[in-house]
């Protein structure tokens, strides 16, 4: 019973003066161990990522080897494109947002996974009283021999338990570094939903201004072509145009109109995408029709390429490595003995009045020693786990670094080909309204059919429409290449 071992324990410190020296030379020597313990498993040391390229492609900057940053703030960036009704969108889901509200209270589970090793640390207290009545057997031995009595009595116990691990293979410090490790990679798997969030409604805003422009540009169309249509019918009246001409406007005038539902439709679309990033229904979110404003900001030449660095998914990856190197040392512990101390001081009575009494006190105190022997291999296997654990999170560290490398080159070449489009787009464009008016005054002066002006208003509005669409896809690119650098490229005149 627990009382039994409770006067067993008590009776070790009632040694001779000799065994007693002993014993206090021996815990002398715990005492050493733990002041020099030293944590088992290897230090962490961050492994190289990749190849690094000497600098961006097409760029003179180079590209700098440092430490991950994610910490580094990367303020309102969105506000560089002066857009109100962005800045709007941007705060709403900042707040709003579910997804975000879930990555943040698994950033405070992490946290709390922080608290709970460290806890290891500390001493474990516990309060356990309680009451029994139990019956011994007549028949059990006592020194020997069987007394043939039986006694049955109350036991009232009130303890307070210590327990402590003596932390000399640095099991308990491993965890804590593994855990704070987490803490850090969850931390930056926050900011890493919150640049995407912050990414996704930009990108939606601008894909939604974009197919304002164009729902605008086809409804001025249809007005131009309503008159076109007129003007064709009042010149078959007068006999100076045919049939086949009327037929002709109307086509083109009808097409034109097709095309608004379509578009309709994927407005519609984007409209509900960004209620959902605002946290809101679909149903009670409306974005007034308004066209796109908005200019590409000018990226520098000379952009520092250490804002890669700033990427919390590599932050994120980077972090998981070191929580599984950590791992490691948890799982080399193992193989070395446990050391406790432990200890209980209360009170005992078999009767309720005398529990609180001096002479019910009761105490115990002593270590003890656990020494793996023999554990069906379940030591070794945990370690090659952990091991081939760490070897992966290495090999997604890289594979971050190396799709980062790649978004960076990606946006960048976009950025460049989009502007070079888009400014030979709008040469074309100035030609086909020259073509246009042409084909109009030959109309009217009867020299060609309606067939000629009804190709090159296609021909116009067609260019008007790819002018407006790569305006909205050079503003999402220039999205995305501040996504893919982490949010932005003013580093470095942000404070740390």
């Amino acid at each position: 019973m627990k009382f039994e071992q409770q006067r067993e324990a008590k009776h070790l410190f009632s040694l001779p003066a000799g065994m007693r020296r002993f014993a206090g030379l021996a815990a002398s020597l715990l005492a050493i161990l733990f002041a020099a313990g030293c944590a088992v498993g290897p230090n962490y040391k961050r492994p190289e990522a990749t190849v690094i390229p000497p600098a961006y492609a097409g760029a003179t900057n180079e590209w700098k080897v440092a430490e991950p940053q994610a910490n580094l703030p990367r303020g309102s960036w969105w506000e560089m494109f002066g857009d109100s009704e962005l800045n709007r969108l941007e705060g709403d889901a900042s707040v709003a947002n579910q997804e975000l509200k879930a990555a943040l209270a698994g950033f405070e589970q992490a946290r709390a996974l922080v608290n709970i090793a460290r806890a290891g640390f500390y001493p474990h207290l516990a309060l356990t009283p309680s009451v029994t009545r139990a019956r011994d057997s007549a028949n059990r031995p006592i020194n020997g021999i069987s007394n043939g009595r039986a006694d049955t009595f109350n036991n009232f116990i009130v303890p307070l338990d210590l327990s402590y691990e003596l932390d000399l293979w640095g099991r308990v410090r491993r965890n804590v570094e593994a855990a704070r490790a987490s803490e850090q990679a969850d931390a930056a798997d926050v900011e890493s939903v919150r640049l995407a969030i912050q990414a996704e409604v930009a990108s939606d805003y601008f894909t939604l201004r974009a197919l304002d422009a164009e729902t605008a540009l086809l409804k001025s169309s249809i007005e131009v072509f309503n008159k076109s249509l007129d003007l064709t019918r009042h010149r078959r009246a007068g006999g100076i145009a045919t049939d086949l001409d009327v037929a002709q406007a109307e086509t083109v005038l009808k097409s034109t109109e097709a095309q608004l539902p379509a578009i309709a439709l994927q407005r519609s679309r984007i409209e509900h995408a960004l209620a959902v990033l605002s946290g809101r229904p679909a149903a009670s979110f409306s974005e007034p029709e308004e066209s796109i404003t908005a200019e590409p900001p000018i990226i520098p030449a000379g952009m520092p390429s250490e804002l890669l660095e700033r990427r919390p998914d590599i932050a994120a990856a980077e972090r998981r490595m070191a929580s599984a190197n950590a791992t490691i040392g948890v799982a080399k512990a193992a193989f070395f003995p446990t050391v406790k101390f432990n200890g209980l001081a209360g009170f005992q009575s078999v009767d309720a009045g005398t529990l609180f009494d001096w002479p019910s006190r009761v105490w115990a105190v002593g270590p003890s020693l656990t020494l793996p022997l023999f554990q069906g291999g379940q030591n070794r296997a945990n370690l090659r786990s952990v091991e081939a654990g760490y070897d992966q999170s290495v090999a997604l560290y890289r594979q971050s670094v190396l799709v980062a490398f790649a978004e960076v080159e990606d946006n960048l070449a976009a950025e460049h080909l989009l502007a070079s489009e888009h400014l030979a787009e709008a040469a074309a464009l100035a030609a086909a309204r020259r073509t246009l008016a042409i084909a109009m005054n030959r109309y009217r002066a009867g020299l060609v059919t309606y067939l000629e002006v009804a190709t090159a208003q296609n021909s116009a509005l067609d260019l008007e429409r790819t002018t407006v669409r790569l305006r909205g896809e050079q503003l999402v690119a220039t999205v995305a290449l501040i996504k893919s650098l982490g949010g932005g490229w003013q580093a470095g005149k942000q404070p740390l």
